[in-house]
């Protein structure tokens, strides 16, 4: 079972202990409701495809959209705003050792969903 509060990170390569932004991750509004998850270090973009897998995109696309919801806990969701797996959103996670899981076996109770933003100087 993964932990509260999973760190949201886009892996770049950089060497451990270096004071890179590597795995900063930048939340932009496309519109209400509606985020773009970009990493600041390599720019791509954080999309699912139909499938529910998650991987970096250098050009912005609609697989690229996520629906934000803050939960009655204080925690964030992100569902992917253009699919869906047998009618449920698929919503970006994490599994207990920091890997995304596929989005079709997610839910938004599942506490793997569940993510702080945090402001970085």
């Amino acid at each position: 079972m993964a932990s509260l509060g999973q760190a949201l990170q886009m892996p770049v390569g950089a060497k451990a202990g270096s004071s890179t932004n590597a795995g900063i991750v930048e939340i932009r509004s496309v519109r209400v409701g509606v985020v773009a998850i970009r990493a600041v270090h390599t720019g791509f973009y954080l999309a699912m495809n139909k499938r529910g897998r998650l991987y970096g995109s250098k050009e912005f696309s609609p697989n690229c959209k996520f629906m934000e919801r803050i939960e009655e806990n204080g925690y964030n969701t992100y569902a992917s705003l253009r699919w869906r797996h047998c009618g449920r959103p698929m919503f970006l996670s994490l599994n207990s050792k920091g890997r995304p899981q596929r989005g079709g076996k997610t839910r938004r109770q599942h506490l793997s969903t569940h993510f702080l933003p945090m402001l970085v100087n």
